[in-house]
């Protein structure tokens, strides 16, 4: 059977002594901006910077573009000098700071077992790096991206939430395509591994190392990297199942949606989004047309109405017919997604702060009577659907 692998990168496959690199980092990224910004003024927006990717929660930013909004006014200096001579640093500098970690022992031999067993195998580090910092890292831990087909590689450039945030991890599914296979995400970090993860919804192993202190956590597997083998191939598989069962995990993978979308979608041509997979198929901007269309149409008023209303009664709503009626063939893909994504984080503004009334009740014409929770639980599980189908039809 096949399973997706989520790996974290540091502590997990690279040994790495936080408190010497994260130091060493930004004193030699200061001193490589050092002709144009002072470590005085550099040192506090790349802390601020960091801060506010953690915080982010907005679905339509990439996390370097939240970065770059916090960074780059604080310097006062010209931005696209600034980006040279960063470019330059991650590929002439950063490579230095190797010295500050090594493999971690038996992570190259867990990670090859993995891909011979035809598992799919995805480097879940938090993005807070450049793409080309983090593949720097990987060959550090042993593990080339030019030698390991791995799935996806988080990075700050592809991806809008970190580890700080739960949407993260259906993040990364989403990415992946949702992937219908059991799926483990292998850490370190109990409060960015493990309780993230729990909350939304993902089955977990925490990597113990000799000398770690007691996890607190008895209720997961956990043990040394040596051990993964072993309890993958005694694990059962229907407990590595993904579950969307409290409102955290539902509004994370709410926002995971149009965010993976934008990334899923970045740089495609026109030819794409018009291409049907097979005749008579929708195409990428038919999909995305009635995406943001029925999140407009449908799913806001139905929010609207249940918190609105009591036990309000909601019709049965038929819309495949909208594609052809409404000619999406001939509308603008991209624009559709924008529009999409606007609409989807008005969704998430009116669930994000509710607390007892995800309970609230409503009369469904085709389900029943069913809570507030239910019915974004049926969203989020038509959100997985429509994804895997975009990156059927991309890959």
């Amino acid at each position: 059977m096949t399973y997706t692998l989520l790996f974290d990168l540091d502590d997990t496959l690279l040994d790495t002594n936080m408190d010497a690199f994260i130091p060493a980092y930004s004193k030699a990224l200061s001193g490589a901006l050092a002709e144009q910004v002072s470590p005085e003024l550099m040192i506090p927006a790349l802390m601020g910077g960091t801060r506010a990717m953690m915080a982010n929660t907005d679905p339509s930013l990439t996390l370097r573009e939240v970065f770059d909004a916090h960074f780059y006014p604080k310097l006062n200096a010209d931005r696209v000098t600034l980006q040279a001579l960063i470019d330059r640093f991650y590929e002439e500098v950063f490579p230095s700071l190797a010295s500050l970690t090594k493999p971690m022992p038996g992570a190259v031999d867990l990670v090859e077992w993995a891909f011979a067993q035809g598992h799919r195998v995805a480097i879940a580090t938090n993005p807070f790096f450049p793409l080309r910092a983090i593949q720097h890292r990987l060959r550090w831990a042993g593990l080339p991206p030019d030698k390991y087909p791995f799935a996806l590689v988080s990075s700050y450039e592809a991806f809008h939430f970190t580890k700080e945030t739960v949407a993260y991890y259906p993040e990364v599914m989403a990415q992946l395509g949702w992937p219908e296979d059991p799926v483990v995400m292998i850490g370190d970090d109990v409060e960015r591994e493990v309780k993230p993860t729990q909350a939304a919804g993902f089955p977990v192993f925490l990597v113990r190392k000799p000398g770690d202190a007691a996890s607190g956590i008895a209720d997961i597997p956990q043990g040394p990297i040596s051990s993964i083998r072993d309890w993958l191939a005694s694990a059962d598989p229907s407990m590595l199942c993904l579950s969307f069962q409290t409102p955290q995990a539902l509004l994370a993978c709410l926002r995971s949606t149009p965010a993976a979308l934008a990334t899923l979608t970045s740089g495609l041509g026109a030819e794409v989004w018009s291409r049907q997979p097979r005749p008579g198929e929708r195409c990428l901007t038919e999909i995305v047309c009635l995406l943001r269309d029925v999140e407009r149409e449908v799913i806001l008023p139905r929010v609207r109405k249940v918190l609105a209303e009591d036990n309000p009664f909601m019709p049965g709503e038929e819309t495949g017919h909208w594609v052809e009626e409404r000619r999406y063939a001939e509308q603008d893909g991209r624009q559709a997604l924008m529009d999409f994504i606007t609409a989807r984080k008005e969704v998430i503004s009116l669930l994000a702060n509710l607390g007892s009334e995800w309970s609230l009740r409503t009369r469904h014409a085709t389900c029943g009577p069913i809570t507030l929770q239910e019915l974004i639980g049926f969203v989020a599980g038509q959100d997985r659907a429509h994804v895997q189908q975009v990156w059927k039809m991309i890959h």
